[in-house]
């Protein structure tokens, strides 16, 4: 049945003898260096736990859990960047599930006790459509904020001195938001604002980008004047502290920046162009690599991420002089991150002295995160002791850095980290933002993860995922029962999963279900190595260690081989439907906004992503043999689709597709596909209502079991 958003409340409440209707299935780490560990240590604080009671004897599954899926959809804020006001108060983006996903800019509180406000007027929303996926919306300088609006993708200007200052427009209104900006800076030498524009109204597959200027007296709104251009995209444009030299990172099909991109540096003349330009990194053919993260010091020094050589994006500098790049740090870790969204900030310079910059980042390594201080004149990196286990993002405050992070029983949050007067230890760490402030009323139900490093079907080689296994503190399971277990593939591909406290994968486990994040070949975190496992071999290697690592649980005992199901958005869709399709090990799959039909990808998705895939999969032969709409004969169980109607990235047309081809082979199948929701789904309702039906979707077709929540399924056809 394809079901509509609009049709959900008229949906015909099914009784509860359909739950038990079972129905047989249808026909290598890196080394690690040793730092200076600082002995102070902080924890988060948490309600006493209760006692417990004798607990309830119930079937995997069953269980009565007081994580709702109402608690999950209201719980999904999300962060869309951070900076600091000319008074050190924190600015954050965030999204509003109950709001329809509007973005909104709030400030904390001037003094403890009182409340966060929103910057941001009610007729406004902060988010940029820049490549689809945005990021970097905002910038701050003192007073001045400036801002991309949602709905006309125009840039704003709006005061922050001010609590009634309406937003001014710097932009021109081309009748609709067919022009986007993204990471932009100010230029305080030419009053302008330097930033990413990118054009679609000549072509929305084909968009031109570049770097432009935009005035900011606000009295006469003019054409943005290019400032760089000629390449596919742009990104980082950094001034530096005199505004006389601009850096940025720019790449071209068919790359993806993290592939290979290039580094550099113009100079600025005394009319505001750039009449010179030196490219610092990307350009030698005998070096691989992605630069990222331009930054400059107070001093005028280039600082950059890259992962030449080693594979790994560590921290480089470059000698203006001789136009060389040196080392200022090497470890096999990932000092940064892909750039599917603007305004990425691993690191901060803290203190600049005449010898030497201290700096404040983040980097991953071995499936976790860790916060440092880098003193690059002695080449030494001291580890700061917080809560935190997974680090996005780190903004520079007064005499503190606050971080975007999470852990495994903290959401994703804002934390102040204050340091000591030499700046090189933490002394106290507090959280300003929580995504779901209230989460840790449900700390009994949380189910830790476990990272596992697996055997893949390549001999010797191993990959790595993070376990779940069912937690209640109520419940237990019958004896010798195996659960049910989800295996979650993640989208990108070229993305991580994070062992961090996330109440949707907390709703199942808290059920009766265990949960597997895998983190396939292709994934990132790992290295360049890693990473590029899936050159070529889309469909291939993320499909085999999905398969591997369900059934490496399986052998291990923590799964029920007879009820395995598989979920996953975007090209995590992708692959669990191919695995769905060329492999048997999964009974069911839940598709989200994937991808069924590669040659209809290529063709159909937006420019920043047109030629990610030839990199991904290969020849045109590959292109047909890896589509699972090709082969929906090899489908053999159960699928549930779910589809923003306004995606541009993976069109509906694929769902629609994948749907009609397996309801005509007489699969159990439905879809459900949702109004205004884009790529990934913003709206309260719409989160609970996709969470809820595929928990009873899998419970009817290979639970074996009741579940506990009232919820109405809907309708699948060739199984009501």
């Amino acid at each position: 049945m394809a079901l509509s958003v609009s049709s959900i409340a008229t949906l015909t409440r099914f009784s509860s003898f359909y739950f038990n209707r079972i129905s047989k299935r249808f026909s290598s780490r890196a080394p690690t260096k040793t730092h200076n560990r600082p002995q102070m240590s902080f924890s988060s604080s948490s309600p006493t736990e209760p006692k417990q009671s004798e607990k309830i004897s119930a079937p995997y599954g069953s269980w009565k859990s007081q994580i709702t899926a109402d608690v999950v959809s209201g719980a999904s804020k999300r962060l869309g960047g951070t900076a600091v006001d000319s008074l050190g108060r924190l600015i954050w983006l965030e999204s509003r599930p109950s709001e329809s996903g509007r973005a909104v800019l709030v400030r904390e509180p001037d003094r403890p006790e009182g409340e966060s406000v929103d910057i941001t007027p009610k007729d406004y929303a902060v988010r940029t459509l820049a490549q689809e996926y945005g990021g970097g919306a905002f910038s701050v300088s003192g007073d001045t904020l400036i801002f991309s609006n949602y709905k006309d993708q125009r840039l704003y200007k709006q005061s922050l001195s001010s609590n009634d200052s309406s937003p001014v427009p710097l932009t021109p209104d081309y009748g609709g938001p067919v022009v986007s900006y993204a990471d932009g800076v100010f230029d305080a030498r030419f009053n302008r604002f330097v930033t990413v524009q990118e054009d679609r109204r000549q072509s929305s597959t084909n968009s031109t980008t570049t770097i432009v200027t935009v005035g900011l007296d606000g009295k006469n709104i003019r054409e943005p004047e290019v400032l760089v251009g000629g390449t596919d995209f742009y990104a980082f444009p950094r001034l530096d502290p005199k505004g006389e030299r601009l850096a940025w990172i720019e790449w071209c099909h068919p790359n993806m920046p993290w592939d290979q991109a290039q580094l550099w540096v113009g100079y600025i003349s005394d009319s505001g162009e750039v009449h010179k330009r030196i490219c610092v990194a990307g350009s030698d053919p005998t070096i691989k690599e992605s630069p990222i993260e331009p930054k400059w010091s107070s001093k005028g020094e280039l600082y950059f991420i890259t992962d030449r050589k080693s594979g790994y994006w560590n921290l480089y500098k470059w000698v203006e002089s001789n136009n060389e790049v040196i080392s200022v740090y090497s470890l096999d870790a990932e000092f940064s991150k892909p750039l599917w969204v603007f305004g990425i900030n691993s690191y901060e310079f803290i203190q600049s002295h005449e010898q030497k910059n201290v700096i404040a980042c983040s980097y991953r390594q071995n499936g976790r995160s860790y916060l440092g201080i880098l003193d690059d004149a002695q080449g030494s990196l001291s580890l700061l002791n917080i809560p935190f286990t997974d680090i996005d993002n780190i903004t520079l405050g007064i005499n503190c850095v606050y971080v975007e992070g999470a852990s495994e029983i903290d959401p994703l949050s804002v934390a102040k980290v204050t340091l000591d007067e030499d700046k090189s230890k933490a002394v106290d760490f507090k959280i300003i933002w929580s995504s779901s402030p209230d989460c840790l009323k449900y700390k009994s139900y949380f189910s830790l993860p476990e990272l596992i490093e697996f055997p893949t079907v390549v001999p010797g080689q191993t990959a790595f995922a993070y376990f779940y296994p069912p937690s209640n503190p109520n419940y237990q399971a019958t004896h010798d029962e195996k659960p049910p277990m989800l295996l979650k593939s993640h989208g990108g591909p070229t993305a991580e999963s994070r062992g961090i406290l996330n109440l949707s994968v907390q709703y199942w486990t808290s059920r009766g279900w265990a949960y597997v994040d895998v983190n396939y070949g292709g994934s990132t975190g790992y290295g360049r190595e890693y990473r590029e496992r899936l050159l070529k071999k889309w469909g291939i290697v993320d499909v085999d260690d999905c398969c591997s690592c369900a059934k490496y649980l399986v052998g291990s005992g923590k799964a029920d081989g007879e009820r395995l199901c598989i979920t996953g958005g975007s090209a995590g869709g992708y692959t669990t439907l191919a695995a769905l399709a060329f492999r048997d090990t999964f009974k069911a799959g839940a598709s989200l906004y994937g991808v069924a039909d590669l040659n209809m990808l290529r063709a159909e998705t937006h420019k920043f992503e047109s030629h990610y895939i030839d990199n991904l999969v290969g020849s045109e032969k590959d292109y047909y043999d890896r589509s699972p709409i090709n082969f929906a004969d090899k489908f053999s169980c159960p699928i549930i689709l779910f589809q923003g109607l306004e995606d541009k990235v993976v069109p509906p047309d694929q769902a629609r597709k994948i749907y009609k081809a397996l309801k005509e082979k007489g699969l159990p199948v439905a879809l459900v596909e949702y109004e205004g929701e884009q790529h990934g789904f913003r709206k309260a309702e719409n989160i609970k209502f996709t969470l809820e039906q595929q928990m009873v979707f899998f419970a009817r077709l290979v639970g074996r079991f009741k579940v506990a929540d009232e919820i109405n399924p809907i309708k699948i056809d060739n199984f009501d």
